[in-house]
């Protein structure tokens, strides 16, 4: 089968006055390699397709047969449906989400409304859309998390965005909505433990605690600097340390925030756990992060003692299955 990689690379030099995270989201080469890697371990043909017009102009004269997505896109919240779109436009079959979820997902508001619905407990929240909502619309009650509305991979969470007093979280949105220039998100915050979900298919591949090196925090925040540092910062563990009917609350509020919001193939669900053991949703990536060496998911999957290539061609199947799409057999 001809795969086609969609992605959309990290610049080199991406400082130009803007914030030294703009392009978090974005993918490097090493990852898009990686992936191309697996695939063709598996038999495929890989072309590499990128983003933007440079994708649009592969699909219209030598579309393959399937279009695997990781591009995040430019613009606003529907930035990450670009490319299914176009795909769907052409008739040409992609894995991961649909535009729709892909949208809705991004938007963090969205999100939470969809899952709170399927009866999945989320932290109450408000949106910032411009410096005329600071001090007129009602926050919840501090401590309070602050972080932009529609951005990925802890863009915008810094060092610790925990404000303890109104005022705090008022001064931490007007400079979110400064160097971003995008909504941002005001959510109660919730004392706990950092939880993960990895679900493939429509089945949970596992739960991935991510624990800080310095002890049990309940203030611990994964944020961008964390990240950026984790094999000195963290620890990840799967299973998480707690009761089996723990882990089958988070297994089962994982399944039903994904397929709340209709997401397909795979999808990363993110919780905080409270002390009495109830999980809080706080957001869902469609389009999780696959770099092999940072990626929340293939950090799971070498945990659970699969290989990167086992991960790949899980998901793959997964997509194939749900499109009905048989691999011809070697010849």
């Amino acid at each position: 089968m001809k795969i086609g990689i969609a992605y959309d690379l990290r610049p080199e030099d991406a400082t130009d006055g803007r914030p030294d995270d703009f392009f978090e989201e974005y993918d490097s080469t090493k990852t898009v390699d990686a992936i191309a890697a697996a695939l063709e371990a598996l038999g495929h043909e890989v072309q590499h397709l990128g983003g933007g017009l440079t994708f649009l102009d592969h699909l219209r004269t030598a579309p393959p047969d399937l279009v695997w997505n990781i591009a995040e896109g430019r613009g606003g919240r529907c930035r990450e449906s670009h490319i299914p779109a176009i795909c769907e436009f052409l008739n040409v079959p992609y894995t991961h989400s649909d535009p729709l979820t892909l949208a809705a997902t991004l938007d963090k508001a969205v999100a939470k409304r969809l899952v709170s619905a399927a009866g999945v407990q989320t932290p109450d929240f408000a949106v910032v859309r411009s410096p005329d909502d600071i001090g007129r619309i009602k926050f919840p009650p501090p401590p309070l998390f602050v972080k932009p509305l529609d951005e990925g991979s802890s863009k915008g969470i810094r060092n610790n965005p925990v404000c303890r007093r109104i005022m705090e979280a008022e001064e931490r949105a007007r400079w979110l909505l400064e160097t971003y220039r995008r909504p941002v998100l005001v959510e109660a915050f919730i004392p706990g433990r950092e939880i993960t979900v990895g679900v493939v298919g429509s089945e949970v591949l596992g739960v991935l605690e991510v624990l800080p090196k310095s002890g049990n925090n309940p203030e611990f925040i994964y944020s961008l600097e964390v990240k950026r540092d984790f094999e000195r910062q963290v620890d990840y563990v799967t299973p998480p340390s707690a009761p089996s009917a723990i882990l089958q609350k988070i297994e089962e509020s994982a399944l039903l925030a994904f397929h709340a919001l209709e997401c397909r193939d795979v999808a990363r669900i993110d919780f905080r756990l409270t002390e009495s053991g109830t999980p809080y949703f706080l957001e869902a990536n469609p389009l999780p992060g696959l770099s092999p060496s940072t990626g929340d998911l293939p950090i799971l999957a070498r945990l659970l003692g699969l290989s990167y290539a086992d991960l790949i061609s899980r998901i793959l199947s997964a997509s194939l299955a749900r499109l009905n799409l048989s691999v011809p057999a070697p010849v």
